[in-house]
């Protein structure tokens, strides 16, 4: 699939032509995406889910993680698989264990080899 000339303009190429690292995206930035494209305010989803206001603002702010438990509410909420949620969580917990851990990891551990 070819992509127009014209469309090109619009796209945000920045971190690939510095060769920055993005940085991994964490779960509550896409709940915060769903919660902005139906006009959900974190109070109404809050409600919603029986859970508090402040523990939906941690998840959208990344300062909590989507535990089981929220995995099965949004879930339910959003016609969703909670298993979704829990691979978002999955996914940005080994993204950034492996900006923080990997480099350090391969030189403390040697590899076992078949025999």
């Amino acid at each position: 699939m070819a992509i127009p000339m014209d469309d090109l303009s619009h796209l945000d190429l920045e971190d690939i032509t510095t060769g920055e690292r993005i940085p991994p995206a964490h779960p509550g930035d896409f709940l915060r995406e769903i919660m902005e494209q139906r006009e959900l305010s974190q109070y109404r989803l809050a409600k919603a889910l029986g859970v508090s206001a402040m523990r939906i603002s941690h998840l959208v702010h990344g300062r909590s993680p989507i535990t089981a438990e929220m995995a099965l509410r949004l879930g339910l909420f959003f016609n969703q698989s909670p298993e979704y949620w829990l691979g978002l969580q999955t996914q940005y917990d080994m993204d950034t264990a492996k900006i923080r851990l990997l480099e350090r990891l391969r030189q403390e551990i040697t590899p076992l080899h078949a025999a």
